[in-house]
């Protein structure tokens, strides 16, 4: 089946997170044994109530605590930590996030970034919501786990933090545009509404558009003004290597729309949207390395390993990355080509479905270095290296 040796999988942890942080992620159980998921708030085996620990980033089953509306961990010593649900559990979000009870905070990591909630009167919105939350926390846990900044711009610190509105379209209002300004990341709704994502998507003629990749892509701009902007020496690199962000971005939409991608464009860039702009570049590379990562860790927390397969491209060598002297080279370059031969897998196995590929795209030797970049970007950050730089 897939061909990622045991040797990667153990190195995946050393890779993409601190010595701290491994293991966190390991597949989950419930105290009777069976399997849980990210998205449950109770056993479907033996009802047991689960929630989620950001602080601990693990998926856990719980007893009532020592207050009403309180509750502990299953398997934590001496019940030290007292713990309470996310205020949204039993709002359309259903949020199986926790709060320490000792938190003057209601609301979890993940529902305090929200600045603007659709209309919750309107069932389509309810619906979209959730779906969207859904999809924001599996974001938020990721950038929890890798380390990264991710504090609320509403409650937390409005400066540096992050925050997100949720709109619909009206006839009294122009159109919502997803988007990103100044730490405000802005989500047209009705993004979660399959058949109308699926029009865009085709639209646009974009081989993949989902609620996810749309967070990871606005996330990733947020990330540029947080970790790049701020630094001399991260911007001089960038622009050698992404193009100068300094271009007027309304003249590069104007040209794209106008005239389309340039013939070349997947020689340099992993989507042909990412050719637009120096910024959009970024986003792009951005999103696909949070997918690499979230989902080569989830092949990891399922031990999915197996026999070779038959590489459909030629794997990449160190020389291919954006610094082959990194300490972690060698480990990068097995990890990204277990993504090239896991992807020809699930591709093949949608194919047999009579689906679109999983993974629809090419990773060129560019576009490695691009997200190598942003690897090491991730490194710093997470080690506290990073400037925290007041923006201008």
């Amino acid at each position: 089946m897939l061909n990622i040796f045991e040797s990667v999988t153990r190195r995946l942890v050393e890779v993409w997170k601190s010595d701290e942080q491994s293991g966190q992620r390991s597949a989950s159980s419930c105290r009777c044994g069976r399997p849980v998921y990210f998205q449950n708030s109770v056993c479907l085996g033996c009802q047991a109530p689960l929630g989620y620990a950001p602080s601990l980033q693990q998926l856990r089953s719980m007893t009532a605590g020592p207050d009403s509306g309180t509750w502990v961990l299953d398997g934590d010593p001496g019940q030290a930590t007292i713990w309470k649900r996310c205020k949204n559990f039993d709002s359309p979000a259903g949020c199986n996030w926790l709060v320490q009870a000792d938190e003057d905070q209601t609301l979890c990591r993940s529902c305090r970034l929200n600045h603007t909630i659709p209309n919750l009167a309107d069932s389509d919105n309810r619906l979209w919501w959730r779906k969207i939350e859904n999809a924001k926390r599996r974001l938020v846990a990721q950038l929890l786990n890798l380390g990264l900044p991710i504090e609320s711009k509403v409650s937390e610190d409005p400066k540096h933090g992050v925050m997100f509105d949720f709109l619909r379209s009206t006839e009294q209002k122009s159109r919502v545009i997803t988007g990103h300004s100044d730490g405000l990341i802005i989500l047209n709704i009705e993004e979660a509404d399959d058949s109308i994502r699926e029009k865009m998507r085709k639209e646009m003629h974009e081989p993949y558009r989902t609620l996810l990749g749309h967070l990871r892509h606005e996330i990733g701009h947020y990330y540029w003004d947080r970790l790049v902007a701020v630094d001399k020496t991260w911007l001089e690199k960038y622009r050698d290597l992404f193009g100068d962000e300094r271009e007027d971005y309304a003249a590069a939409l104007k040209r794209n729309y106008e005239q389309g991608p340039p013939a070349n464009w997947a020689e340099k860039h992993i989507t042909s949207y990412a050719s637009v702009h120096p910024w959009e570049d970024w986003a792009e590379c951005w999103a696909h390395y949070l997918h690499v990562v979230d989902s080569l860790d989830t092949a990891l927390r399922f031990g999915l390993r197996g026999e070779d397969v038959e590489q459909a491209v030629e794997p990449f060598t160190v020389n291919d990355l954006y610094d082959p002297k990194a300490p972690d080279a060698e480990r990068v370059i097995l990890l990204v080509n277990s993504w090239v031969q896991l992807t020809t897998v699930l591709n093949e196995l949608a194919r047999s479905m009579g689906h679109q590929d999983f993974y629809p795209f090419v990773m060129s030797r560019t576009v490695l270095r691009k997200m190598h970049f942003i690897q090491m970007i991730v490194k710093e950050a997470r080690d506290g290296t990073s400037p925290v730089v007041e923006h201008h």
